[in-house]
Formats: structure tokens, C-alpha cells, sequence
């Protein structure tokens, strides 16, 4: 079996790969009917010639593999036809900049294996990226307010050699005692921005002692879906009926809003969910929340000001709670400072790839090369010029009907 690492073609572009060269040594020790061959790039993070110190071949052309590795979403003129491909698709919310992409992958009868649906039978992901989008996330909610108030400058996450690095810069860090930052949600991206902020010296405390209570150090509070959101009617709050009905909860964040100072916000958000708080909120005096790091970057979505992404070259803007524009970051203190990144993975490129690889290794290549106990299966979108049952649900999104 042949395996193609693409060079990424999306702009902005991306230097992450699926597997580091060390990985792509130890894939061919432990499966030996496994040839690897790595599509030559100018930008990945890894470079040509440190595969090639290791003894894998880099080629100007992988269209003759048969299973091909990218990262993010390919250009649809970078397609090859008839081939198994695993990147994030950004197709499964029924995204409209991508129901071309889709379609061209239908078209030209390729299985596409989407890292986001590689899952376990109880449906949680085995592969992901979301640490390093929780660690930069709350370290450039870190770096903003530094900017905003001119008390410490970070050096820009991407500019870091790795993640050692940026937890030196980390120690720059200087807070107001009794400083406040909410961070919502309890998976990997959430946790990933409490290990940020440990190492920048902030002072993890419960919920009740966020809201009652004063401190000589700047704390954060770490808050699970059943820390802001209630029944509509009363019922208590159970997980899992609030992933299957959403809409049957309230939010109940604005309680914070008075307090917390910074929003680090790692959840993920259904459509169906309420806001976190509404545009009103945001204007209402006692409004105290003056960054928001939205890694989730959901646009337009549980957070008002999150109204378009930021990139890492240029990662802040201001969002005018007045007027409810977007403005030039740091342009006024009455201002809101927002961090809306959408690839902020990117910025640690390296010790990214090689966890994301580890991943890989461990969790999904036995069943791409040996035997399928489902989770190749259950992260198939198409096969055969057809979306596989488990997403039929995208066919009116295919037909331009949704």
C-alpha cells in the first residue's frame, strides 16, 4: 500500500503534516507492506530534507498512491480522481464555503476519510488538534491583553520555536491581582488553555469562589456546559440531553458577565445552543469582559463579536460594543479586544504535527492497514460518487438545498 503526505495547498497556508519523519520511520518498521512517499513542500514545517535524512523518499508527484494525507481542506484543481483521502473537510456543519469542495470530491469518485468523524464506538474522537488550539488560544488572550494594556509584550506564538518556548514567554506574563478569566468547556481545546494559563502563573478556583470571592492573584475558573446553561423548565441538567436538545436549555453566562475580565472560549457550539450572551449584553454598562480569545471561532455564533476570523499574522481585532462593528484592533479602551484565529494549531506547527501523529500511530493505521473495526468506516463521508449512510444528512447540502 502506497501513502502519499501531500504538500498543503490552502491559503493561508498551513506547515502541519500527519506524520513527522521520526513517525513515518516507525510506520514503516511496524508495517512493512507500507511504502510512504512525501509530496515535496517549501512550507512545511518539517522539511524536505529531514525526511529525506531518514530514508523517505520526497517526490515532486504522490497522484500514483493510494491513500493520501493532507492536513487541511485541498484545492479542488489539487485533487486527484479516484483515490482515498483523510484531511478536515470542514463539510460535516453543511460549511457553504465548502459544498463545492464536496461536490468535486463526489465527482471524482474519492473516498474522503475526515479526521473530525474518526472516532471510537462510543463516538469519542481518537485524533485532533485541539490542545494546541486551547494553548495558543489562551496564550494570545494572554498576549492581547498585554497589547491592550502595554504592561508586557509576548512574543507571537507562531514566532516561538515550539511549545517549550512559549511557556518561557509564559513567565512575561504580569496580571492585576484578582484578575478574572472564564474559560468555557472541558475538552481538549478547554483543557489545553487551563494548561496556558497554570504556566503563566494564574490560580485555578471553582465557580462559587469566581463570583463571591476576591484574590491577591489573578485566577481563572474552568466552566462545564452544566456551569452556564439551565433547563428551561427546571429539569436538571443532564449531559447528554443537553447535546440531543440544545435549544431546551438557557444560558445562564450572563452572571459572569459583571465579573470576568477575560473569555477564553474553548466549548463547542450547536447551532441549536443559546448564546453565551447577546449584542445587548455587550453594551450594558457593568459589561466587564474586555478580551475575548474565541477559539472556537464560531462566526456570528454563541459570541456577538466574533464576527469574522483573525489569522495569525494579524490575530486582534476590536469589536465596538456600541455600534457592533468591527473595528482596528486596540483602537479605543471602550473597545472589546477579540482573538478569532481559526488555525491556531499553525502557530506550533511542529509539536503539533508530532502529537497529531502519535495519534495516527496509535489510534487509526492498524485499522487502515490491517483490519477496520469501524473507525475508518464511521469516518467515510463518500464512497462510489455517493455520501455513505451515516451522511445522507448532506444531500440537500450537495444539491444547493441547505
Amino acid at each position: 500500500m502506497k501513502v502519499g503526505i501531500i504538500k498543503e495547498g490552502k491559503i493561508p497556508e498551513d506547515k502541519r503534516v500527519a506524520l513527522t519523519p521520526a513517525q513515518c520511520e516507525e510506520v514503516l518498521e511496524q508495517y512493512p507492506n507500507v511504502e510512504i512517499y512525501v509530496q515535496k513542500s517549501p512550507i512545511r514545517c518539517y522539511t524536505d530534507a529531514e525526511y529525506e535524512e531518514v530514508g523517505i523518499a520526497v517526490v515532486d508527484d504522490v497522484s500514483d498512491c493510494d491513500i493520501l494525507l493532507g492536513i487541511k481542506e485541498v484545492p479542488i484543481p489539487e485533487l486527484v480522481p479516484d483515490k482515498k483521502y483523510f484531511f478536515f473537510s470542514h463539510t460535516i456543519k453543511k460549511q457553504p464555503y465548502n459544498r463545492e469542495l464536496l461536490r468535486a470530491i463526489l465527482k471524482n469518485n474519492i473516498d474522503i476519510m475526515d479526521y473530525e468523524v474518526l472516532t471510537r464506538e462510543d463516538g469519542s474522537r481518537v485524533i485532533a488538534f485541539g490542545r494546541f488550539a486551547g494553548l495558543v488560544g489562551a496564550y494570545n488572550g494572554l498576549l492581547a491583553y498585554g497589547k491592550r494594556m502595554g504592561t508586557y509584550d509576548l512574543k507571537p506564538a507562531h514566532l516561538c520555536h515550539d511549545l517549550n518556548e512559549m511557556w518561557i514567554e509564559c513567565k512575561k506574563v504580569k496580571l492585576p491581582n484578582d484578575y478574572k478569566i472564564a474559560i468555557t468547556g472541558s475538552g481538549r481545546v478547554s483543557n489545553g488553555a487551563v494548561e496556558t494559563l497554570l504556566a503563566a502563573g494564574l490560580k485555578k478556583v471553582s465557580k462559587q469562589d469566581f463570583i463571591d470571592n476576591s484574590f491577591e492573584k489573578p485566577v481563572f475558573v474552568q466552566l462545564r456546559s452544566k456551569d452556564y446553561h439551565e433547563h428551561k423548565e427546571g429539569k436538571p441538567f443532564v449531559l447528554k440531553e443537553f447535546f440531543d436538545a440544545p435549544s431546551d436549555y438557557n444560558s445562564t453566562f450572563s452572571e459572569l458577565n459583571n465579573i470576568a475580565d477575560m473569555l477564553v472560549a474553548g466549548a463547542f457550539w450547536h447551532p441549536a445552543s443559546p448564546v453565551l450572551f447577546t449584542k445587548e449584553d455587550m453594551n450594558k454598562s457593568d459589561f466587564k469582559i474586555k478580551v475575548i480569545a474565541d477559539i472556537t471561532c464560531d462566526i456570528e455564533g454563541s459570541i456577538p463579536s466574533t464576527k469574522q476570523p483573525s489569522t495569525i499574522a494579524d490575530p486582534l481585532y476590536d469589536y465596538n460594543p456600541t455600534t457592533g462593528e468591527v473595528e482596528d484592533a486596540l483602537s479605543s479602551k471602550e473597545n472589546i479586544t477579540v482573538m478569532a484565529v481559526d488555525n491556531l494549531p499553525n502557530e506550533l506547527p511542529r509539536d503539533a504535527s508530532e502529537a497529531f501523529g502519535r495519534q495516527m500511530i496509535d489510534n487509526v493505521l492498524e485499522d487502515l492497514f490491517v483490519k477496520d473495526k469501524g473507525v475508518i468506516e464511521r469516518a467515510t463521508i463518500t464512497h462510489g460518487k455517493a455520501l455513505t449512510p451515516k451522511f445522507k444528512y448532506l444531500q440537500d447540502y450537495v444539491d444547493g438545498n441547505n
